[in-house]
This record gives structure tokens, C-alpha cells and sequence, in this order.
């Protein structure tokens, strides 16, 4: 396990995992209960992950998300109001309820969306990289994803693009063991994620996505690659879904035997490393109790929200529409 050698970063980091972890848990009991329409994939137990990575990035960072976008957004800065909110498609959510769990967006802090369509954000990313480095500014674009994504050509294509290019881009693959509910094996030769950055000359660092200094430590060395030399890095985080792939699957499927994240809960781990620092038991009693009045406040928020006035169905369909 990694040593805090900064003990207010990482109580700060602990905060930021508990915000998802508590914003996810109680994003499925509000789904389960029937409140929040459509569907939602939940986060838990990979907040090391989007925590570690944004801890490294300003709000001129720009990162895409996927469907289990809900920790990345909040990594990101979005209010948990803004973002229950638009769970429950009410007009206070951060798209004015038009986007709903998968489609989060607000680009003045580096959020260019969460995404439905997998493997999606890598040439979105790549996109955001190109304009930074033409505009000549130091910012950079991170790409989240799963593993399955990493089979796809769009992906491939995105690397080979930002190698070729030299942008200032991150990969990070969130490797949970399962696309859906298909083990890595099972659709790709090689399971070795980051090796297959060397193909396309880029850095491939594989980390322990349970561990969040981790996780920013190589993050850190990414950014500085990237703003540095311009050069884009691939990061395989080794994780875990707690749950099922969406709210309401059963998971009767089996992690890989011998993975590396299975029964390592991030919070956990990082609550060892606090307490042997001398964090007493009572700081995590109050951060645990500030987030509960976080997170219940933003459900109060978004029931009492209003719906989406049908006049305004046909807003943002056109660029410029204001000057029509």
C-alpha cells in the first residue's frame, strides 16, 4: 500500500471518494424506489479511480466520461444538486433534466459530456487536445473508459491519433474484469492493457485503481508528459464494480480467478493508511456526517425541483439559436 506522505491530500482525496461512494448509494435507492426515470450504472467501489485521476487536473482540464459517468462528473467538480437533479430530469439539473444519468455535461468545468456509446470519448478527448494545442494553451484531455472499450477500432483509432499528433491526451481504462458481464478474456488476446500502448510509442503504466495515491501519482507523471512534451500516456487502473453492471443486475457472473482488486474497498484502504497517520476516529465520524447532509439535501433539492416546461423541448437543437 502506498504511504501518505501528504496527510491533507489525502484527507481530502477520502472526502471526495465518499461523496461518490454516498451519491451512488443513494442514487440506487432513489432508483430502485421508482424516482429517478431511465437507467443508471453505479460507481461503487471504483472512486479511486475518478478521485486519483481528477486530483491532478484544473478546470481547464477537459475530460469525457461513459455510461457510469455519475463519479467522474462529481471528480470533476459538478454539485451533487446540480447532478441529482438531472438523475431525476427535473430543470435545475445541470442539462435542465434533458441528459439524465448518461449525458452530464458542463463544459466551464472541464465536463464535455458522459456518453451512452462506448468507446466514444477517445476521439472527443482527442478533439479537446488538438484545440488546446493549437490555441497554444497548457491544457490537456483526459478519456475515461472501460476495458471493453479498448477493443473497439474507434478507440485504436483515438490512440493512434493522439500518438501520431503528439496530444496532450490520457487514456485511463477503468478495468473492472468485465465488459458488461464478459470477462476481458474472453474477447481480447491480450490482457495486459497498458502493453498495448507501445504499439502506437506511447507510455503504458498499469496501477492499482484501489488505491488512490496511486492512482494520482500516475496520473501526475501523465500530466506532466503531457503538458511537457505533448505526448499522450495510457493508464490501465485495475478496479472492481461492486455492484452489477446497471442497477438491477443480478451479477451471476464471476470475476477472473486471482484478480487483483477483488474484496479491496478503496474508502477502506484509504481509511487504514489515515488512521495509521493519526487521523482520529472522529474526523471520519464528522466528514461522514457532513456528506450524508450533502447528499440528502441534494435529493431534497431535485424532489422538490421542477419538471421541464414542454415549451422549451425544441431549445438547444441549433448553435447560435439565440440570434435567430
Amino acid at each position: 500500500m502506498t504511504v501518505t506522505n501528504d496527510l491533507e491530500f489525502e484527507q481530502t482525496l477520502y472526502r471526495e471518494m465518499l461523496l461518490l461512494r454516498r451519491f451512488e448509494e443513494a442514487t440506487g435507492d432513489a432508483f430502485s424506489r421508482g424516482e429517478i426515470p431511465g437507467f443508471t450504472h453505479l460507481y461503487l467501489w471504483q472512486e479511486a479511480v475518478a478521485v486519483g485521476v481528477c486530483s491532478q487536473l484544473t478546470s481547464a482540464d477537459q475530460i469525457t466520461s461513459t455510461h457510469r459517468g455519475h463519479g467522474h462528473a462529481l471528480a470533476k467538480g459538478l454539485e451533487p444538486r446540480a447532478l441529482m437533479a438531472e438523475l431525476y430530469g427535473r430543470s435545475t439539473g445541470v442539462v435542465g433534466g434533458r441528459g439524465g444519468s448518461m449525458h452530464l455535461y458542463q463544459p466551464e468545468l472541464g465536463l464535455l459530456g458522459t456518453n451512452g456509446i462506448v468507446a466514444s470519448g477517445g476521439g472527443l478527448a482527442c478533439g479537446a487536445a488538438l484545440a488546446a494545442k493549437t490555441r497554444g494553451t497548457d491544457g490537456i484531455a483526459v478519456t475515461f473508459m472501460g476495458d471493453g472499450a479498448t477493443d473497439h477500432g474507434a478507440t485504436h483509432e483515438a490512440m493512434n491519433f493522439a500518438a501520431v499528433l503528439e496530444l496532450p491526451v490520457i487514456f485511463v481504462v477503468e478495468n473492472n474484469g468485465f465488459s458488461e458481464g464478459t470477462p476481458l478474456a474472453a474477447h481480447a488476446a491480450r490482457t495486459d492493457l497498458a502493453q498495448r500502448a507501445e504499439i502506437y510509442g506511447m507510455v503504458g503504466v498499469r496501477v492499482d485503481g484501489q488505491d488512490v495515491l496511486a492512482v494520482a501519482e500516475a496520473t501526475r507523471e501523465a500530466v506532466r508528459r503531457a503538458r511537457k512534451q505533448s505526448a499522450p500516456t495510457l493508464i490501465e487502473a485495475v478496479t472492481l464494480r461492486k455492484t452489477g453492471h446497471f442497477v438491477g443486475d443480478q451479477m451471476n457472473y464471476l470475476l477472473p480467478e486471482g484478480w487483483t482488486a477483488f474484496g479491496r474497498d478503496p474508502l477502506e484502504m484509504s481509511r487504514q493508511r489515515l488512521t495509521a497517520s493519526g487521523v482520529a476516529d472522529d474526523w471520519f465520524t464528522h466528514i461522514a456526517d457532513e456528506i450524508d447532509s450533502v447528499v440528502g439535501d441534494s435529493i431534497e433539492f431535485a424532489r422538490q425541483s421542477p419538471w421541464p416546461d414542454a415549451r422549451e423541448v425544441t431549445s438547444h437543437l441549433f448553435a447560435g439559436e439565440n440570434n435567430r
